[in-house]
């Protein structure tokens, strides 16, 4: 069978399960959903059956469908019955204005290099089949890239999409290898990394972790929907929760309009003239040297000296490397510019 058959085949297989525990008055029995869909009545055995059907449930709850489990018969705990609520799942007509389809296309454009591209370009396709007409020429003037190289990814925002337990071994700090049992609540990209944060059910506490620390496979640990994130959960305030105490403040010069990020921990701002203002923020080394490095020359280190050593080691790195993407740390001459102003 060619693999495209075999997804239609999948496809139409999910489709009919769906339908079927959609349309249910009450909750069916597995056997009966066997000897109901012929994809299930022509599995060679019993345990071919119980693969595909809990894979198919844990794919239909990553989706966003839930599934509710009931017991059949008080007296027989293990006989449990199967159904979807139609009003979980039912949705009121949906339409969208030009420039709403438009941002729609572009953010699937974003996603094209990264590694749920699938889902983005998966949910264009719903979205034509319900009518919605796609034109991404609209969007052909810009060209964002959202790039994912970490491996866990996929298999991270899996789990937090499925709010699915996960296990994994993760290289702390110190370079010693944990391995971590965690309900993920949310992907965040935080100073150009991303991180996930969650529940560590070993240290009973909330923690985040970066996906480039992550070793080896994503292991999956619990059923899909075993629990709810808490809803004043603020991705941003677990992982500032986390940074190590800033060992005195810097002064950072920044041109008008730039960086917001470190300008969200000024604690004095200081105009300067018509381009340039200066601020005074908390001094963490390494992260405020990766925060006026990714500025470029819209930012100039100030003190303490070993900051301004530190953005001019790494500037200097670049300048070697001569291999500095557009619109990032900036063209090589950029980057001689920002050295001599740190000099």
């Amino acid at each position: 069978m060619s693999p495209a058959s075999a997804s239609a085949d999948k496809t139409e297989r999910l489709l009919n399960l769906i339908l079927a525990l959609k349309s249910a008055r009450r909750p069916v029995s597995k056997q009966k959903i066997r000897e109901s869909l012929p994809a299930y009545a022509a599995a060679t055995s019993d345990e071919a059956f119980d693969r595909m059907f809990e894979r198919d449930k844990d794919e239909l709850r990553e989706m966003g469908i839930p599934i509710t489990t009931t017991v059949l018969d008080v007296l027989f705990d293990d006989e449990v019955g199967y159904r979807i609520d139609a009003s979980e799942t039912t949705l009121p007509a949906i339409s969208f204005e030009a420039d709403e389809v438009a941002a729609l296309a572009l953010a699937a454009r974003a996603w094209s290099t990264a590694s749920i591209s699938g889902a983005a370009s998966a949910g264009l396709r719903k979205l034509r089949l319900s009518g919605v007409e796609i034109d991404e020429s609209v969007a052909a003037g810009a060209e964002p890239r959202i790039r994912t190289k970490e491996p866990a990814f996929e298999a991270v925002h899996a789990a937090v999409s499925a709010l699915q337990p996960i296990t994994f071994d993760y290289r702390r700090n110190d370079g010693e290898l944990t391995t971590r049992h965690v309900q993920p609540w949310a992907l965040k990209n935080w100073h150009g990394r991303w991180y996930l944060t969650g529940f560590d059910v070993d240290r009973g506490d909330e923690r985040a972790f970066r996906l480039s620390r992550f070793e080896g496979t994503v292991r999956r640990k619990g059923r899909a929907g075993s629990y709810a994130v808490p809803s004043d959960h603020v991705p941003e305030v677990a992982l500032e929760a986390q940074l190590p105490e800033p060992e005195g403040t810097a002064v950072v010069r920044v041109r008008h309009g730039r960086g917001h990020t470190l300008r969200r921990h000024a604690q004095r701002t200081t105009e300067v003239d018509e381009r340039w203002a200066e601020i005074e923020v908390p001094y963490r080394r390494g992260t405020t040297e990766r925060d006026v490095v990714a500025l470029g020359t819209h930012a100039v280190a100030v003190s303490p000296p070993e900051l301004v050593v530190g953005v001019r080691s790494a500037l200097q790195a670049v300048l070697e490397a001569q291999e500095v993407p557009a619109g990032q740390v900036g063209h090589p001459d950029d980057v001689q510019v920002q050295m001599e102003d740190h000099a």
